[in-house]
């Protein structure tokens, strides 16, 4: 059960159950965001608790269901996870704007086809002898309810019930489509119990629903050819070879060493016999750019992303807590395209074990891990009885949202992921990359002590990182024996950059406006993320160069994303010297990395030599850039 290398950089799933007791319980969580605009149209992972919803009607679909027809395969997650028991907070949901107005039928019309098309929504679970069935069941038109929000309670409360008590492992069906009608617009909120998707499902879901409704508006049937069923998956799964010796050997390695469970935080988390309240922390740790940094300087090491952020995982809890980095660690299990169209719970626990920061030597644990979790599990965790949870559990999860074959409008949507309240005794930390950068979210108990350790360990592992991104690779330029780093403008720089433009004699008739018109302009630059206004300094931090760097998609060229490159000046003094030319091979992998696949710039017919330039760096003069005065 290898996993493809394009899915196997995936990695992470964006949950894992802790144990029988988890999804248990309704309780506050607290926020510690750093950051601000720069991450307005992250895909947010946030809690019912802090979702931001508008006040209005909340209804839910009630669909009809058959009774429970023939059995199929229960994979070894759905047996732990259902084998729990009916409980609050098991669930997992989608939350998404519609930018118009949408009939209630016509939602359950496109609901209906989205069912129709993946099988795991037409499955539910019921008790066994030994352990939880799985039955086929056919799923029908129904009507809507009208869920009530009892003075004084919050929007999200009422959702929070609505899903607690519809999303259960045994409930039939165990997910809900529910509408919020607002003055702002609908509000579609899809909630499913864990059992039957992933975050990734989540996102198919999503796009699917939104096209069967677009044909519905168009006045179309909606229809979809079925997409594999996880059960599918499950049974392929069963088929498939044992893990070989080396591999179970691993695994008792590490049980063992984690005194015959399953790997712990590394640090006390205080009175956890008990499940406790959650706390949950929510970090925007790196924006676009550190992003770009940091990825910059893991590709300059050889290695992953991932495998950076796990060194520095690794370096902090070896400084903190004197041991190596352990934690469960889940995968995916799409390990074929066949699955990518599919809903379902495609994934496989590992783990992960680092005793050494140095990043090769965390590519290689991430490696490890991938290959220990490729194996089918029930079989491996046997001589344990399945796997032995404890308290303390510690499980990490990663997902680059950028390299899912599924995509929607997570901006224009507003889309964020919701996960349920619950008790817990774990520590549970999600990784989540976008096109606005790397995000984390924590969930561990509400005890003072954890309070100390985990906060503690988070805040070095963010500064840990953010240092990484700061003095990145990817931000230098080397020119001859000399290092400059180019970063984004701040506001201050605004004089030393006016002063770069105004500095040869095209630019000294263009420039010499009040500075207050600049600090305005440098204001709507700033606000757009599209934008980046560069500043170049050297090893003393003068500021000798500059660039501004427009992202520009558009629909031309089979949708091909553009860069506009304005406004290049470097300072008298270093002119000839290779700067521009590093600063230009910089703004292309600004570029790439951003999704741009042609770069572009027009230069006044005056700049011979800045034509030369330019035509020396592969520019084509294959158009004519036309302007007029407005």
């Amino acid at each position: 059960m290898q996993l493809h290398d394009g899915v196997a950089a995936l990695v992470a799933e964006l949950d894992v159950e802790h144990g029988p007791g988890h999804g248990k319980g309704r309780h506050a969580i607290a926020s510690c965001l750093r950051g601000g605009g720069a991450y307005a149209n992250a895909m947010r992972l946030t809690n019912v608790a802090h979702l931001r919803l508008p006040f209005g009607r909340l209804l839910g679909y009630d669909v009809t269901v058959g009774p429970p027809g023939g059995e199929l395969p229960v994979s070894f997650d759905q047996a732990r996870h259902v084998g729990a028991g009916d409980r609050a907070g098991s669930w997992m949901a989608l939350s998404f704007r519609l930018p118009h107005a949408v009939e209630p039928d016509d939602l359950a019309t496109a609901w209906l086809a989205v069912v129709q098309r993946h099988g795991t929504l037409r499955t539910v679970f019921t008790p066994g002898s030994d352990g939880p069935r799985l039955h086929e069941v056919e799923v029908g038109p129904g009507g809507w309810t009208e869920h009530p929000i009892w003075p004084g309670q919050a929007v999200n409360a009422a959702l929070r019930d609505v899903l607690d008590d519809a999303c259960a492992p045994y409930a039939t069906p165990s997910h809900r489509l529910c509408l919020l009608t607002t003055a702002d617009g609908p509000t579609v909120v899809v909630g499913a119990d864990h059992a039957h998707t992933d975050m990734w499902s989540m996102l198919v879901i999503a796009r699917d629903l939104l096209s069967a409704l677009a044909a519905v508006r168009r006045g179309e049937t909606p229809h979809f050819a079925p997409a594999p069923a996880f059960a599918e998956h499950t049974a392929a799964l069963e088929q498939r070879e044992a893990a070989p010796a080396d591999v179970r050997e691993r695994w008792a390695q590490v049980i063992t060493d984690g005194g015959g469970v399953m790997p712990r935080f590394p640090m006390p988390l205080g009175e956890v016999t008990t499940l406790q309240r959650e706390r949950v922390e929510v970090r925007d740790v790196l924006d676009v750019d550190d992003l770009a940094a940091f990825s910059a300087e893991a590709r300059e090491r050889g290695v992953s992303t991932l495998a950076l952020v796990v060194s520095s995982m690794t370096e902090v809890t070896r400084t903190l807590a004197g041991q190596p980095l352990r934690a469960l660690f889940p995968v995916h299990s799409r390990y074929e395209p066949t699955w990518h169209d599919s809903v379902g719970w495609f994934i496989t626990n590992s783990v992960l074990v680092c005793d050494d920061p140095e990043p090769r030597a965390s590519s290689a644990a991430v490696k490890e891990a991938v290959e220990l979790g490729s194996w089918p599990l029930a079989d491996v965790l046997a001589p344990w009885g399945g796997m032995p949870d404890a308290p303390g559990m510690f499980a990490i999860s990663w997902l680059d949202l950028r390299r899912l074959p599924v995509r929607v409008d997570a901006a224009g949507l507003e889309a964020q992921y919701v996960g349920a309240e619950v008790l817990t005794d774990g520590v549970m930390l999600w990784f989540v990359l976008d096109e606005t950068g790397l995000h984390l979210r924590c969930r561990y108990p509400d005890t003072e002590l954890a309070r100390r350790n985990v906060g503690g360990w988070l805040d070095a592992l963010v500064a840990h990182v953010c240092a990484h991104a700061q003095v990145s690779a990817g931000g230098r330029l080397r020119v001859a024996d000399e290092v400059f780093r180019v970063r984004r403008a701040q506001r201050e720089d605004v004089p030393a950059l006016v002063a770069l433009l105004a500095d040869d004699p095209i630019g000294a008739t263009r420039e010499g406006a009040e500075l207050v018109r600049y600090e305005t302009a440098f204001d709507a630059v700033a606000r757009d993320t599209s934008h980046y206004l560069a500043a170049v300094v050297d090893a003393e931090d003068r500021i000798v160069g500059t660039m501004q760097l427009t992202i520009l998609p558009g629909l031309s060229r089979g949708g091909a994303t553009r860069m506009q490159v304005e406004g290049v000046r470097v300072a008298s003094a270093l002119r000839g010297r290779g700067l521009g030319a590093a600063m230009l091979g910089w703004a292309h992998g600004h570029g790439a990395a951003r999704g741009a696949t042609l770069a572009q710039l027009t230069t006044d017919l005056a700049r011979d030599r800045a034509r030369a330039f330019y035509l020396r760096l592969g520019y084509e003069e294959t158009h004519a850039g036309l302007k007029r005065k407005l």
